[in-house]
């Protein structure tokens, strides 16, 4: 009887496999989650070789090792340096500086702070805008939207995603963290911060069921309704972790008592073990349901990481990296990224279509701004026409391959104050970094520093005084980029725009 049921299961999971008209596609975005918050190293040395450091063998991640074995992962990979100008960036192709969510979106007021622009996008993702999701439904998708949304204000319509193309929304709304992790204290509702309570989880609280277990537990129940309508789905699965408060996952707490780094430094790598708990989940699922050949995952921080380990503008919480997020260095703006199928068939009819190098390494970057192309390129579904984008469709670069035509510039906007960095732009082209500082502050002349990421990845060097002639080049590179992308700047305390 055992027998019979098993080869039942594998008829029926083979079937769903190949009645799928279109592949079913994750998102799995991990706040507040930087380039080094993993066990999987994404660095490499000036020969391309991936190299291991220190905090890779502090954090453990060995479903992330796992998918990043199965597929490829980029070494550079660029995001916004703080939670909204990310997210928004992702759900429209757009960069920050053209989509104005120049900052992360405070739920209850207007946050452009003290000499930030006075038309910045606050009120974020609007019901007019193609962002991708609806794009996908249109076309048949299932689109799911499970964890932190944060892409628009209290009584906006980007407060519930529903609003913005996603059936389902478990979880989202305007908050930016949640109240609390623990289904004791009702994720914020019970006990915790109650502005910042997780809405739409009321059957777990009280439980044990800590807040990524939660969402996963969900996610795993929409998936599966998915299948049962023979429907392909489209899952923004969006973690709270690993963002404050930094509250101890217990089950993994063994892991790193007695470290020396702290309290909060190992109860934020309880938060990153308990996410890649969740993505292993997910994924034994799909297995489960027989649609992992089917199902592409996406996997990515939406910032510069925020672990509990140094200050903004050094060398811990990203090291060897400067920075961390909200910085202008790298630290705030690099991110893990991986791109794998579920499970790597060559036989399958979409891997053929779009297929994924395995066990490999990206050298060349790419953007949060690349996965609105990327994931309607994958579903086959065509961009709308006259609508301005500022990423490309990576499947060369998921290939293993170089891509010519991809570009290799970075803009990161951010206009405003009252972070760990003020006020700046910073730049990248090729080899060269430049930071701009606005100084509105002072109404005083701006300033700016340049590097050499292929010689000082790390940024100690400023080369601004030693090439002045480069740095001015890359101002008027920057500059051509603001004004294409028609960019806000930051008001001076005298009324002044500050623009170049």
């Amino acid at each position: 009887m055992k027998r019979n049921t098993l080869i039942l299961s594998s008829l029926i999971a083979t079937s769903q496999v190949l009645a799928q008209d279109r592949p079913n596609i994750i998102l799995f975005l991990v706040d507040d989650m930087g380039v080094m918050d993993t066990s999987v190293p994404f660095l490499t040395d000036k020969d391309g070789q991936v190299e291991t450091h220190p905090l890779n063998q502090w954090y453990r991640t060995p479903n992330m090792e796992r998918l990043a074995a199965q597929g490829i992962r980029f070494s550079t990979f660029y995001a916004q340096s703080v939670s909204s100008p990310s997210r928004t960036s992702i759900m429209t192709g757009q960069n920050a500086a053209r989509h104005r969510t120049t900052n992360w979106i405070n739920s209850e007021s207007n946050n452009r702070t003290t000499f930030g622009p006075h038309d910045w996008n606050w009120e974020g993702i609007t019901s007019d805008v193609p962002v991708y999701p609806k794009l996908l439904q249109a076309e048949g998708y299932r689109t799911i939207h499970v964890g932190k949304a944060h892409f628009g204000c209290i009584g906006s319509e980007g407060e519930d995603p529903r609003n913005i193309g996603f059936d389902v929304n478990i979880g989202g709304n305007s908050i930016g963290q949640p109240g609390s992790y623990y289904g004791e204290w009702g994720y914020g509702w019970i006990k915790g911060n109650k502005k910042r309570a997780v809405p739409g989880l009321e059957k777990y609280h009280g439980s044990d069921v800590f807040l990524t277990d939660a969402l996963t537990l969900e996610a795993e129940d929409e998936i599966e309704k998915s299948v049962k309508e023979g429907k392909p789905f489209y899952l923004n699965m969006s973690h709270y972790a690993v963002h404050q408060p930094f509250e101890t996952d217990k089950r993994f707490l063994d892991h790193y008592r007695n470290s020396g780094k702290g309290g909060q430094a190992e109860a934020f790598a309880t938060l990153v073990e308990g996410m890649d708990k969740s993505l292993g989940d997910l994924i034994q699922k799909l297995e489960e349901l027989g649609v992992a050949e089917n199902t592409l995952i996406l996997f990515l921080g939406d910032n510069g990481g925020d672990a509990p380990l140094g200050g903004a503008a050094d060398y811990g919480s990203s090291a060897p990296l400067r920075g961390k997020k909200g910085s202008e260095y790298e630290g705030g703006v690099r991110v893990s990224f991986i791109a794998s199928w579920a499970k790597p068939d060559a036989t399958n009819k979409f891997q053929k279509k779009y297929p994924i190098a395995q066990n490999a390494v990206q050298l060349q970057q790419g953007t949060v701004m690349d996965l609105y192309p990327t994931i309607l390129s994958v579903a086959g579904v065509k961009a709308p026409k006259d609508y301005p984008l500022d990423g490309s469709d990576l499947k060369k670069l998921l290939q293993g391959k170089r891509d010519k035509k991809h570009r290799d510039d970075f803009l990161m906007h951010f206009p405003h104050g009252e972070h760990r960095a003020n006020y700046f732009t910073t730049y990248r082209k090729g080899d060269w970094k430049l930071i701009y500082y606005y100084n509105p502050e002072t109404a005083g002349e701006p300033s700016w520093k340049l590097y050499n990421l292929k010689e000082d990845p790390y940024e100690a060097s400023d080369l601004a005084t030693k090439h002045p002639e480069k740095a001015a080049s890359m101002i008027e590179q920057m500059k051509d980029r603001l004004e294409e992308e028609n960019a806000l700047y930051p008001v001076d305390k005298n009324g002044n725009v500050c623009k170049l």
